[in-house]
């Protein structure tokens, strides 16, 4: 299952991929949103090799989400890979330059199921494919002002 959102700032490209380039600004996130983020790589340097795991309560169950750092090209696209014990995730952040002041967030993110459970999840979920897609536009709308504000 595919979603796809779109983010036009008013912040240069490069302002832009600084913003969403900063991973421990994105650790913060994701801890003032209840989730505890261990990194696995301590390299200060954003880049490949970057890696997480990702401890967080999602419908009554402890998740745990392993997440790399495979693609790292300043100054337009970042690739994340990563796993649960039922799913693979791929997320992929794409900064396009509108005009000098402004530019775009490409924000893609695929799962894909591991399990046969896993795989009749999706197939129940792509019945509300619409109020998801909502929903994760509104989420990562709101990931990005919060990385903007802090």
């Amino acid at each position: 299952m595919k979603f796809s959102s779109r983010i036009d700032t008013d912040r240069s490209s490069a302002e832009l991929f600084d913003l969403i380039g900063d991973f421990s600004r994105s650790e913060r996130a994701l801890a003032a949103r209840g989730a505890q983020v261990r990194r696995i790589d301590p390299s200060l340097e954003p880049g490949t090799g970057l890696g997480w795991v990702i401890r967080f309560h999602w419908r009554g169950g402890l998740r745990i989400v392993r997440m790399d750092v495979t693609r790292f090209d300043r100054p337009s696209h970042i690739t994340l890979d990563g796993h649960s014990d039922q799913f693979d995730l791929a997320i992929n952040l794409t900064v396009v330059a509108l005009s000098r002041v402004k530019s775009r967030l490409l924000f893609e993110t695929e799962i894909r199921p591991r399990t046969m459970r896993a795989r009749l999840l999706l197939q129940t979920a792509k019945l509300g494919k619409a109020q998801l897609d909502r929903k994760y536009d509104q989420r990562i709308a709101d990931f990005v002002a919060y990385l903007r504000a802090v």
